[in-house]
């Protein structure tokens, strides 16, 4: 059986402009005159525009069925190459062959017509897809009853919340029997109950009726539950394709999350730096660093760790004055304190840190969630999946039967 998406030498260049904006009406009129006559001579100005490739070279192919999870840094080219599937943006070079009907979400809006009404949008959409209106009406009421919006269903949909648009268009897209399922990152605009319920209708889209989901997040413990392979793309090209597993975790390793503090007042000791490393991520391990400065030495420098989840709910936290008499490192006025968890007992998910900076008397600083990291837990087991999982602790639980009564033969 043919793939039913194969990706060859796919490319995809904007050009980005840099011309120059005047401060004043008298300079705002002159630099329009000079571009005039450029556009006019036709004469560009190569300083005013810079050649930028957001997709390079990506080839890979899809087997129907399959639930693909893409992964990357901000900027990476996920959404440009889910555009260029979806057909919303015509390819540089390359080509992009599609064998399917493609169902799409990629931002709020994306295949409403805010003029139109709930009902009457859900009735669009499908006549896109090329779906009989007999058929439509037969997962009219499923679709109504997942996004729970029916006391909306006849208001123009220009006056939906952005939750409210993204529930109706997920349940558009996914009850409308689509060969192909593409869901960017929107799902994080709904509540932590409807996204749930999405991975889990994602999940069965894949399962049960063997159709084809590609799927963009950051969230590692959605990617996991419900993708079997990975794509890693960074900086516009294809790094990995793999089990999911893996891809994630040489995504995770490559390279560290950190965050730079200009001072607030250079005159109080202040955090300069906060890093978490994250092949230590990748190994199951936590290691945060956080620089300092300070106009005069500490005599005994603190920093203060506190772990959050998602949500922003602190999780646990340690600092220099809680060690007592183990913590007495030598005066500083400058320097980078390193803590680390070793194994670190989380689910896999995304994670924020807190730091603060003082010494034995009295903070100096803070920097609230200061870097947000992703973490895959070394103990997830792929062949048992789940769409969420109990608690936030990965506790080394330990488990026995002890038999009571007569044994099966």
């Amino acid at each position: 059986m043919p793939p039913v998406i194969s990706v060859t030498d796919l490319g995809k260049r904007y050009f980005l402009s840099h011309e120059r904006k005047g401060d004043t009406l008298r300079d705002s009129l002159a630099l329009g005159a000079r571009g005039l006559w450029r556009r006019l001579s036709r004469r560009a100005d190569p300083a005013a525009r810079e050649e930028f490739w957001a997709l390079r070279d990506v080839s890979f192919e899809v087997a129907q069925g399959d639930v693909i999870g893409i992964i990357g840094r901000n900027g990476a080219g996920k959404s440009t190459l889910l555009k260029v599937l979806s057909r919303i943006t015509e390819p540089t070079a390359g080509r992009a062959v599609i064998r399917g009907r493609v169902a799409s979400l990629l931002e709020v809006g994306t295949g409403f017509h805010p003029e139109l009404s709930g009902r009457e949008n859900i009735y669009l959409n499908g006549a896109i897809l090329g779906m009989p209106r007999e058929e439509i009406r037969r997962k009219f009421d499923e679709i109504v009853a997942f996004a729970e919006v029916e006391r909306f269903l006849d208001t123009q949909v220009k006056h939906y919340s952005s939750g409210m648009y993204v529930r109706l268009a997920f349940a558009v897209a996914a009850h409308l029997e689509p060969e192909i399922l593409i869901v960017d990152e929107v799902l994080a605009v709904g509540d932590a109950a409807f996204q749930k319920k999405c991975l889990g209708k994602m999940g069965e889209v894949a399962r049960d009726s063997g159709r084809t989901v590609l799927f963009v997040s950051h969230n590692t413990a959605a990617l996991q539950a419900i993708c079997r392979t990975g794509l890693w793309l960074q900086q516009g090209r294809l790094v990995r394709q793999g089990p999911i597993n893996d891809c994630l975790s040489a995504y995770l390793a490559a390279g560290a999350e950190s965050a730079v503090f200009a001072p607030a007042d250079p005159g109080r000791p202040h955090i300069t730096a906060v890093t978490v490393d994250r092949e230590a991520l990748a190994a199951g391990r936590l290691r945060i660093s956080v620089g300092f400065k300070s106009p005069f030495p500490l005599g005994r420098p603190v920093v203060g760790i506190i772990l959050h989840n998602k949500f922003g709910q602190p999780l646990a936290g340690s600092n220099g004055r809680m060690l007592g008499e183990r913590w007495a490192p030598p005066a500083a006025a400058a320097g980078v304190v390193t803590a680390e968890i070793n194994p670190l007992p989380l689910h896999s998910d995304t994670y924020r840190a807190s730091v603060y900076l003082g010494d034995a008397a009295q903070d100096y600083d803070e920097k609230r969630e200061a870097v947000e990291f992703d973490f895959v837990s070394p103990r997830f087991y792929p062949q048992a999946p789940r769409v969420d999982v109990i608690g936030q602790v990965d506790l080394p639980w330990q488990w026995s039967l002890a038999p009571d009564g007569p044994r099966a033969s």
